[in-house]
């Protein structure tokens, strides 16, 4: 099975480090980034989610004779009707032991007493899914029921229950052999190491610290986990441990979380690691996901080095363009003057014009400051090349630069390059005035071109007015 990502009431992120698909239109391609990155800081702060399975699947078995029951069960569960859900998955194993979906019955059974939240219920929980390993030891949801039971115990031991605490213990500290083809086991110990963390963060340490001295290849997607629950609980110790994995761990993707949940730890010292990192690695992918740590501490010693890294010929041309990004994320007067200055000083040529365009696309994501007349001013400004003034209008569009002010635009533009972009950016636009300014072209522009361009514009907007220049151009006699 696939490593999951998410553990119980916890979230991993490997995909944190995942590169970005770099094909595409440079709008989409900064576009997707720039949704990808953020979304990532939201998840990690999302310590609401569970790793086992919570939604069951569509029923499959149209002729198997629990098919119905199945159907409601899964209803009650998707609207939150959890002792109905109970009630129902229970009478598929007892009338139906050999249905399909039988197996899967007594987790669901479980998870929905899980959620009623009782603590009969939760004992219940524990019984359904004992008999679940038992009797259907190859269920599709046994490993999810495995993590519910360790879930189910941390509970339990949070409101005093001794066995069930020791039971959590004992899994936590286990030390199999380890092997390539055992990730369920990984994720089962990390739900356990992450349910003693929050009922004993100081007897959870050593386990933590124990697991992430290993070296061995197989142990590196729980060594993940590891790195993940140890910035959850942040002790005196975090930062001297995460500066460690950074150095010594020979998995490359440990040191990347490594220096991820180094940005949440929010000490001087943790600060000049990053920025050690970020300005001396040998290694491009760990002094940028350095850059990102440190715009996410948001200290002014973290964006004053970004801005540095940004400014400086002498920064790799990756951690450069990095630190540009996230300064744009960065919402702030300071920010945004110190991009448009960055932009005047950046030279001629092909490298320089990819940099301003990064430029532009930061101030995109950041509104207010007077940003998108600034983007516009670019835009009309001859001196540029036409790829950055096209890219100059796209990201004015980004920013909600009105739709009129976009209108208004499109006489005074000669080039036929930007002309184009700007017929595509009125298109994205909601405001009326940009639908009209594009009817406006598609039935009166001397550049036939330009009237193409238009109307495949404004045959993806569902107006009544398209429908009708569409129509009457296709009934013209």
């Amino acid at each position: 099975m696939i490593t999951r990502l998410i553990l119980a009431g916890v979230v991993a992120l490997p995909i944190a480090f995942t590169p970005v698909a770099r094909h595409g239109h440079p709008e989409q391609r900064e576009g997707s980034a720039r949704q990808e990155q953020v979304q990532i800081l939201r998840y990690a702060q999302d310590d609401s989610r569970d790793g086992f399975i919570q939604t069951p699947r569509m029923a499959w078995a149209d002729e198997d004779p629990a098919d119905s029951l199945y159907r409601e069960g899964r209803e009650a569960i998707n609207r939150g009707d959890f002792k109905r859900a109970a009630a129902i998955f229970d009478e598929i194993g007892a009338r139906y032991p050999r249905s399909q979906y039988a197996p899967d019955a007594l987790y669901w059974r479980a998870f929905a007493l899980y959620k009623v939240g009782r603590d009969d219920d939760l004992r219940e929980a524990l019984r359904a899914l004992e008999n679940q390993k038992k009797r259907y030891p190859k269920a599709a949801t046994i490993t999810d029921g495995q993590e519910l039971a360790v879930r189910i115990r941390g509970v339990l031991a949070q409101q005093g229950d001794v066995d069930a605490a020791e039971k959590v213990q004992r899994e936590a500290s286990r030390d199999v052999p380890c092997r390539r083809d055992n990730d369920d086991d990984a994720d089962v110990r990390a739900a356990a190491m992450n349910a003693l963390l929050q009922m004993d963060a100081e007897n959870a340490l050593p386990i933590i610290k124990q697991v992430l001295q290993k070296r061995d290849a197989c142990s590196i997607p729980l060594r993940e986990k590891a790195v993940f629950l140890l910035s959850q609980k942040q002790t005196s110790e975090t930062e001297d441990i995460l500066i460690g994995l950074v150095s010594n761990d020979p998995a490359h993707s440990v040191k990347e979380q490594a220096v991820f949940w180094m940005g949440q730890v929010h000490t001087d010292k943790a600060a000049a690691a990053l920025e050690q990192i970020a300005t001396t690695s040998p290694d491009m992918e760990l002094r940028e996901k350095a850059v990102f740590a440190l715009s996410q501490q948001g200290s002014s010693r973290g964006m004053a080095l970004l801005r540095r890294l940004a400014e400086s010929g002498e920064t790799p041309e990756s951690v450069r363009e990095q630190s540009i990004f996230w300064l744009g994320q960065r919402r702030s007067a300071e920010n945004a003057d110190y991009l448009k200055g960055l932009f005047g000083k950046l030279g001629k040529g092909e490298a320089s014009d990819e940099l301003k365009k990064k430029v532009l696309f930061s101030l995109s994501q950041m509104r207010g400051f007077g940003n998108d007349r600034w983007l516009l001013s670019v835009a009309l400004d001859t001196t540029y090349s036409e790829e950055v003034r096209g890219h100059a209008l796209w990201s004015a569009g980004q920013n909600g630069v009105a739709g009129a002010d976009l209108a208004g635009m499109y006489d005074r533009v000669r080039d036929t390059e930007v002309k184009e972009k700007l017929i595509w950016v009125l298109s994205e636009s909601g405001d009326a005035a940009a639908t009209d300014k594009l009817v406006d072209i598609a039935q009166k522009d001397p550049d036939r071109e330009m009237r193409k361009k238009a109307l495949f514009w404004l045959g993806q907007k569902n107006d009544p007015r398209v429908r009708k220049i569409l129509t009457d151009i296709l009934t013209k006699p």
